[in-house]
């Protein structure tokens, strides 16, 4: 039989998702506290899904413009303008996407051209990586560390500036971290996209899951708004994972060019699903808060928990994870989760996957009920008296 020609080397090169496959494996076993996969465990709200329900009845299930509903994108700006005095046109500078991993995709895609590097600070989301190399661009990679809440040095980003530099991706809120940046730091961040004349990519999904900083659009800062793409969407503060409803806010000339991408490729968001987002950004100001609110006790109940049985833990900013360090165990991240997993039934993410900073870390998403947090913690400080009482045994 003749030799098939190669697949696509970027690609075939590209290991999966290290969040999958603890869920994978979690998915096999029974009783299982899954603290993995970073998806909110409260049912969208009720009149979001009768939003949806009411368009599907009412026979609206054909494509909408391939922008989105004109009324979301409207919705949108309004509250960009109302929340952060920053303006946007509905018509040229917002775009509905397929949740806000294809948002980034789009973004990318018009951006970068081959061999451009797009500075990244890590620990960070584990698609950015692979997004940035599907593209043929080079992601440069900044550290950020626990020992400082992980903060973004405007000063380590300046310094990873090249001739061939084209963007800085930054998210905060962050996933893996929960961290939040000042907005000194950002601002000075926004000082170097000027001074070198670069783009900004602002993943901000976890915005409205900030507890003790304020919240900050990243195109509200001066200077920002000509050269930032601004990504966000519904899933997380509207427990909407499932829904695929996200937006982008950017310049006209690259609004344009993604929206091109976004027609021969994905057409538009879910028709029914635009109309759920609409509702709930009219008129669930009250749900989010409540899960904010109950997002920012449970932080509070499973992070003290972490620092009780030793795991040094500094309280997240926001989204809803937590990223404990597990050095005093002994155990490399991959080993901690995988014996956590088999032998207590909790599973978590190794940090490793989300950047050479990650290591040493697990990634624990609290977004579940508390009596599952609670049980979580009593599990998990078993085993780690466990691993220490091993330690202590004489060879």
């Amino acid at each position: 039989m003749a030799t098939k020609p190669p697949l696509n080397q970027t690609i075939t090169s590209c290991p999966p998702s290290g969040i999958r496959r603890f869920f994978d494996i979690a998915k096999q076993m029974s009783d299982v506290i899954a603290l993995g996969v970073g998806e909110p465990d409260y049912v969208t709200p009720e009149r979001i899904r009768q939003a949806g329900i009411r368009s599907l009845n009412d026979g609206i299930t054909g494509y909408t413009s391939n922008s989105g509903l004109l009324e979301l994108r409207a919705a949108i700006c309004d509250t960009l303008e109302n929340q952060f005095g920053v303006h946007y046109s509905p018509v040229e500078e917002c775009l509905i996407s397929v949740g806000v991993s294809e948002a980034l995709d789009l973004a990318l895609r018009v951006l970068v051209n081959p061999g451009d590097e797009i500075i990244i600070p890590e620990p960070c989301y584990v698609s950015y990586v692979p997004n940035v190399q599907f593209v043929s661009g080079t992601p440069v990679l900044i550290p950020t560390r626990a020992s400082d809440g992980f903060r973004i040095d405007p000063q380590v980003v300046e310094a990873a500036v090249t001739s061939r530099t084209k963007a800085i991706l930054i998210a905060s809120p962050a996933n893996p971290t929960g961290a939040t940046q000042s907005r000194e730091d950002l601002q000075a961040i926004v000082d170097i996209a000027v001074k070198h004349n670069l783009y900004i990519l602002s993943d901000e999904i976890y915005q409205r899951l900030t507890f003790d900083t304020e919240m900050i659009c990243m195109g509200a800062l001066e200077g920002a708004k000509e050269r930032t793409v601004v990504l966000n969407g519904f899933s997380r503060s509207y427990a909407m994972t499932g829904w695929r409803v996200g937006y982008v806010c950017a310049p006209p000339e690259i609004i344009t060019l993604m929206t091109r991408v976004h027609q021969y490729t994905m057409l538009c968001a879910p028709t029914m699903a635009q109309y759920a987002a609409l509702e709930g950004l009219l008129h669930c100001e009250r749900d989010v808060e409540m899960m904010v609110a109950d997002y920012k006790e449970r932080r509070e109940l499973f992070v003290t928990g972490l620092q009780n049985m030793g795991l040094e833990c500094s309280m997240p900013n926001g989204a809803f994870y937590a990223f404990p360090s597990i050095e005093s165990t002994g155990l490399d991240c991959e080993t901690f989760a995988e014996r956590l997993l088999m032998e207590e039934h909790v599973a978590v993410v190794p940090g490793i996957p989300f950047g050479r900073t990650g290591d040493g870390h697990i990634r624990c998403c609290y977004a579940t009920a508390r009596p599952k947090l609670k049980e979580a913690l009593i599990r998990m400080e078993r085993f780690v008296e466990k691993v220490r009482r091993e330690r202590s045994i004489p060879e």
